[in-house]
């Protein structure tokens, strides 16, 4: 080694089997580092589940940052709506009416007399309520049933299948038209019925088809050999690996529902006073559109607001959670 180089250095690695095999220095180095990931994963790590791996794309998606705050501000008014509204949505004045903005009542006045501001904000608490708890419900019941449909097959799916393509025929309007007339509860829980009885097909077949995917894995297969029985195969093996369609779907829905209620209330069968909504508030504005348009106006907005944020919110976890739009 006349220089103390060669051209061509070598070293020696351990096999970790009893024997040696010749590296270059270059390689033997990078055995030695284990190279990691800009996040800190590699080789030698820990690998991202998808979980974590959409946690981090949403984190960097404006679209889900922007929705999330709209609905975070949307949730704090709707626990908390004397935070930022000092009156009663309920307290009217006829003297008032159709009168536009003032000071401290920056909405103005609808025919009535009661403060638009006041009825928007405690509005948002019978949106949110209604859209989140129907969310749940179909959610729950339409992933448990589209859930048994695809793990068990055979009758149970026939029957199932049979059942949602009858719930699928019915024109969601016009039934709670029919259904709702009837009912004479001024609370949130007949509109929530009557939307779970509607909407759970849709998160059923969503469910049924993820389970049918997933149970086909080789990881369930080899769980089925090892003896595990069909409720550990669903709730250990299946159902993480199936529910990211469900949260999508429900996801967005979820804002679809909001206008659902609003829409009903609009037509007189959903909310009714004394209840406050957006939906009422929008039906009795309606008449007088010319004369007080700002009655209509900002109910309307706040409404397509949180649709709009909700929706934004479930195409952003859609995109999240589908590795084949990464």
């Amino acid at each position: 080694m006349p220089d103390g180089r060669h051209e061509h250095e070598q070293a020696i690695a351990g096999t970790g089997m009893g024997g040696t095999m010749d590296l270059g220095v270059d390689e033997a180095e990078t055995l030695e580092k284990r190279p990691e990931g800009p996040d800190g994963s590699g080789p030698g790590g820990r690998p991202r589940s998808l979980w974590s791996d959409a946690w981090r794309d949403l984190r960097r998606n404006p679209v889900f940052i922007v929705s999330a705050l709209v609905i975070l501000f949307l949730l704090f008014i709707s626990l908390w709506p004397s935070a930022i509204a000092s009156g009663s949505p309920l307290k009217c004045d006829l003297s008032k009416a159709q009168e536009g903005s003032r000071a401290g009542h920056p909405f103005g006045f609808d025919g009535q007399g009661c403060d638009v501001y006041t009825r928007t904000v405690y509005g948002a608490r019978t949106s949110v309520a209604v859209g989140v708890l129907a969310t749940l419900g179909v959610a729950v019941l339409g992933s448990v049933l589209g859930a048994l449909a695809g793990f068990f097959g055979g009758v149970w799916d026939s029957v199932l299948s049979r059942i949602t393509d009858v719930f699928f025929a019915i024109p969601v309007v016009l039934g709670g038209l029919v259904l709702l007339s009837v009912i004479t509860s001024n609370t949130v829980w007949p509109v929530i019925g009557f939307i779970v009885l509607l909407g759970w097909p849709q998160i059923s077949r969503i469910a049924r088809g993820s389970v049918i995917t997933a149970k086909q894995n080789d990881y369930v297969q080899a769980a089925r050999a090892l003896g595990a029985s069909n409720s550990r195969l669903v709730l250990r093996h299946i159902a993480p690996n199936a529910v990211a369609p469900v949260i999508v779907v429900a996801t967005i829905a979820l804002g679809t529902y909001i206008a659902l209620e609003a829409t009903l209330s609009y037509l007189g069968v959903g909310l009714k006073p004394p209840s406050v909504s957006w939906g009422i508030d929008i039906s009795a504005a309606s008449p007088y559109i010319r004369n007080a348009p700002h009655a209509l106006l900002w109910p309307s907005g706040a409404l397509a607001i949180t649709v709009l944020a909700f929706i934004m919110l479930g195409d952003a976890v859609r995109d999240a959670l589908d590795p084949k739009l990464r």
